[in-house]
């Protein structure tokens, strides 16, 4: 069994371009440019055939839904799924921050830094609505396993709101602490979820957060005090091949090339103040790449963040290793933070290293700056697994096509942790779906 989730926040709502809190309430509309930005979601949709679709009933959600399917070849029925409402913040909805900062002044920071804990009243009882969403997303999620338990390769569009498709996601990697403030989704975002059967439970995997390219804005909006682009090489031709290549120092292919020079084309707007790249020649060659109109510019090579030792698996395929190392194989896909590769590292290496160099990286960022940083499918997926507040050990949870793109937002004030503004952004090498090489990891 395999699912692709595809989540969609609503469009623009008249509350949001108020700057006022929704919730629950019905009373917010979609806007103008709201339809507009269904309709180009409904566009970008219309070449994948969706099994099915589900909306929250609140109605800028569900006019979302319609708007998009409308799109589609053959209009679907819409399934309206009150586990989909919103976060019932009470007396909080329509009113704007500092409104809420000046009425409730102990409660407020509790929203801001733990949402997960913020306890209101309802009816003259105490609850905590994130925790209220996280029961929904539970209860969305049993219904749909169970309902496609037996189907395969199948797309499910829900289409919702930020706080339940937040904790829709972070529920399904576990729920990692103080999580909900360490993703974003953007009005009428993109963000895809992989889940498929092992044994008897299943495995999720985040093939995209918060894609925004579709609406005409390569990537969303900054929130922090500075940025890190955290981009994976282009491809090789063992990545190609589904080799194991780890520190054999294979070149990018001429397709890899080609994915670094649109990657260099799609932030061409971003005016990059710093570089970093792991020493070997692949990520180098990608930051050269996607440097070309900014050469003048150093790109720093930090040896800690160089790809996995596989140790003796370097150079061979999967079919292979399974030959010799069929337990330790089977290991690696199941329990990775158990294999130390033969002759090489284990993921707690890589992630121990990797993490090392990304600290000194957000200490030296200073306001404003605007970093790029390219290195491989398991450095990154580890530095991520990190940010998100997840075990090393989850390093299946995220993917990292070639070329993808991750945005990391930061903040000087320490107390705010560092916020993954998009995840694997590979729209400017295909299409909504990534479509990279798996390669061999």
């Amino acid at each position: 069994m395999t699912i692709r989730l595809v989540l969609v926040r609503h469009g623009l709502s008249s509350f949001n371009a108020k700057g006022l809190i929704q919730g629950r309430t019905d009373d917010s509309l979609l806007t103008d440019e709201g339809y507009q930005q269904a309709l180009k979601a409904g566009k970008a949709l219309s070449n994948i055939n969706f099994e099915n679709i589900y909306s929250s009933p609140l109605v800028r959600a569900a006019e979302t839904a319609k708007t998009i399917n409308k799109n589609f070849k053959k209009e679907q029925n819409i399934v309206f799924d009150k586990n989909l409402l919103e976060v019932d913040l009470s007396e909080w909805s329509g009113l704007k921050i500092d409104e809420i900062k000046n009425k409730f002044p102990e409660i407020y920071p509790i929203w801001k830094n733990d949402p997960e804990n913020l306890i209101l009243k309802r009816n003259n009882k105490t609850y905590k609505p994130i925790q209220e969403l996280f029961d929904q997303a539970t209860n969305f999620m049993k219904n749909i396993l169970k309902l496609y338990l037996d189907k395969d390769n199948i797309n499910i569009l829900v289409v919702g709101h930020n706080a339940i498709l937040r904790c829709l996601i972070l529920l399904m990697l576990g729920k990692p602490k103080q999580g909900f403030r360490k993703i974003r989704l953007e009005n009428a975002s993109f963000s895809i979820l992989n889940i498929s059967r092992n044994g008897n439970s299943f495995k999720t995997q985040i093939e995209c957060l918060n894609q925004t390219s579709h609406l005409n804005k390569n990537i969303p909006n900054q929130i922090g005090d500075s940025r890190i682009f955290l981009i994976r090489h282009g491809e090789t031709n063992w990545n190609k091949e589904g080799r194991f290549q780890g520190q054999i120092d294979i070149p990018l292919n001429e397709n890899g090339r080609d994915q670094a020079r649109k990657t260099s084309d799609f932030l061409k707007n971003t005016a990059f103040n710093k570089a970093f790249s792991s020493s070997m020649h692949r990520p180098y060659e990608t930051a050269q790449i996607i440097l070309q109109n900014n050469q003048d510019l150093t790109i720093q090579k930090i040896d800690s963040l160089v790809e996995i030792s596989h140790g003796l698996w370097e150079g061979k395929l999967e079919s292979e290793i399974r030959e010799k190392w069929p337990i330790l194989l089977k290991n690696w896909h199941n329990k990775p933070e158990k294999v130390i590769m033969p002759e090489g590292e284990s993921i707690k290496d890589v992630s121990d290293r990797s993490i090392e160099a990304f600290d000194k990286i957000c200490i030296s960022q200073e306001v404003n700056d605007l970093t790029l940083l390219v290195a491989h499918d398991a450095v990154n997926k580890t530095l991520i697994c990190n940010i998100l507040g997840i075990y090393y050990s989850n390093i299946w949870m995220i993917k990292q096509g070639n070329g993808g793109i991750t945005i990391i937002d930061l903040f000087n004030d320490a107390s705010k942790p560092p916020v993954i503004s998009a995840l694997n952004i590979t729209t400017h090498l295909g299409g909504i779906i990534d479509l990279t090489a798996s390669g061999a990891l």
